[in-house]
C-alpha cells in the first residue's frame, strides 16, 4: 500500500472517528435532558380534549416534581428503586404525566384535581372538592370534539377552589358512566386526577386508575411542541402531511 493510500484511510478513519464521537455526544446530551429536564410524549387518545387534542406532542418538565424511577425511561422505569429526590408536590390544576401501575405502567395525562386530605366527589357531572360544588360556566353552543351527533354534548369553564380555570366536555351530558360517584378521600402520598374530556377518561374515578401514587408522578406538562390530526392524514400519506398538522396550537402553553 502505498503512503497516499496509508494517508487517505488515516484521514478516512479520523473523520469516522469524529462523526462517531458527534454521534455518541449528541445521544449522550438528549438522553441526559430526557431523564433530568424535558422529555416529550404524545396523545393518544380523546381523554383530555379539549385541552390536549389527541396527536398532540407535549413537553413534560420533570424538575417540578423532582425525580423516581417513574422519572427514568423503559427499561430503567423496572429498577428496584423506591422513594424521589427533590421531591415537591403538584398543585390543584395542573396537567401531570403519571405511570399507571394498574394499567402495565403505561404513562397515562390528566388534571391533578385531589391533593392529599381533599375529598372529591361528582354529582349529576358537577364536581365537589371537600363538599363545594366547583364553579362551572356553561359555554354556549360550543364546538365539541365528541364522536358523532350528540346533542348532550356540552362544555364547560371550571374553576378550581385555588383559581385554576380550564375548559372541560362532557360528551354525554350530565350523565355519564363516571357523572356521578362516591366521595373519595385522598390519602396522604396520593392525588386524585380527572381527564378534562370527563365522559371518555379512565381517571381516578374508576378502579383503573383510582389514586395516583405520588412515586409514579412523572411531570408536569408545560407546552405543545407540535400537533398533528391523524384522521386528515395516513402516515403514508406524505403529500397530506402539510394540510394536517395543526400550526396553530404550535407553542401552546399546556393550562
Amino acid at each position: 500500500m502505498s503512503d497516499g493510500e496509508q494517508s487517505s484511510l488515516k484521514e478516512m478513519a479520523a473523520e469516522a472517528w469524529d462523526v462517531s464521537k458527534t454521534v455518541v455526544i449528541a445521544v449522550a446530551v438528549t438522553l441526559f435532558v430526557r431523564f433530568f429536564f424535558i422529555q416529550p410524549f404524545n396523545i393518544p387518545s380523546a381523554s383530555m380534549e379539549p385541552t390536549l387534542m389527541t396527536g398532540d406532542f407535549i413537553l413534560v418538565d420533570k424538575i417540578d416534581y423532582g425525580y423516581s424511577k417513574a422519572s427514568l425511561i423503559y427499561p430503567l422505569t423496572r429498577m428496584p428503586l423506591e422513594g424521589r429526590a427533590f421531591s415537591d408536590m403538584p398543585d390543584r390544576g395542573e396537567v401531570a404525566v403519571f405511570k399507571n401501575a394498574r394499567d402495565r405502567n403505561k404513562d397515562y395525562v390528566k388534571r391533578i384535581i385531589g391533593v392529599p386530605g381533599d375529598t372529591i366527589q361528582v354529582i349529576g357531572g358537577v364536581l365537589y372538592v371537600n363538599g363545594k360544588a366547583v364553579e362551572r360556566e356553561l359555554i354556549p353552543d360550543p364546538e365539541t370534539t365528541c364522536e358523532g351527533y350528540n346533542p348532550s354534548a356540552r362544555r364547560y369553564r371550571e374553576t378550581l377552589p385555588d383559581g385554576p380555570t380550564y375548559t372541560v366536555q362532557e360528551c354525554d351530558g350530565d350523565s355519564g358512566d363516571w357523572d356521578n360517584t362516591a366521595p373519595k378521600r385522598v390519602p396522604e402520598g396520593f392525588y386524585f386526577a380527572m381527564g378534562d374530556n370527563r365522559d371518555r377518561s379512565a381517571d381516578s374515578r374508576t378502579p383503573m386508575v383510582n389514586f395516583v401514587p405520588h412515586d409514579q408522578l412523572v411531570g408536569r406538562a408545560r407546552r405543545v411542541a407540535f400537533s398533528v390530526d391523524g384522521d386528515k392524514a395516513k402516515f403514508w400519506e406524505v403529500w397530506r402531511w402539510p394540510f394536517a398538522i395543526r400550526y396553530g396550537r404550535i407553542g401552546d402553553k399546556v393550562e
